[in-house]
């Protein structure tokens, strides 16, 4: 917990607006990509078809999107960030080895590497200054 206080304090120093809109360009990033899983679900199915053998594969399916749907939300308006990102980490780790255990797809490894970068410094940095995090944080 005392961890977290002083990662809070430091992004709170530390913040600035590019990395506010970098936070907010993520989460609709994320919620634009649930909705394309769940408006084209057959996509999500053939994105996940190298793991089909693996138990929890519809599981899997149903977890997705609705995750980066809530997760792209809350990452937009910086509520529960780490949580949110933290729950992004293990779809993004397995769209990363989607692609060496089905076909590889550059432009897919590209986006999941880079939106698992970014999730793991938001995990760390937190939601920063310009969030509901710190506004609410602020109102107590």
């Amino acid at each position: 917990m005392g961890t977290i206080k002083t990662l809070n304090k430091w992004a709170n120093a530390h913040t600035y607006y590019p990395l506010d809109l970098l936070r907010i360009g993520l989460g609709i990033f994320l919620f634009l990509k649930g909705i394309l899983f769940i408006g084209d679900s057959q996509y999500l199915i053939q994105q996940a078809e190298p793991l089909q053998g693996f138990g929890g594969f519809m599981l899997l399916i149903h977890y997705v999107a609705p995750a980066h749907l809530i997760g792209g939300i809350l990452i937009f308006f910086g509520l529960l960030t780490r949580w949110a990102v933290i729950a992004q980490l293990p779809i993004l780790i397995g769209a990363i080895l989607v692609n060496f255990i089905g076909e590889m797809s550059v432009s897919n490894l590209l986006s999941s590497v880079l939106i698992t970068a970014l999730c793991i410094f938001f995990a760390v940095y937190g939601s920063g200054k310009h969030s509901a995090d710190y506004n609410l944080k602020m109102q107590q």
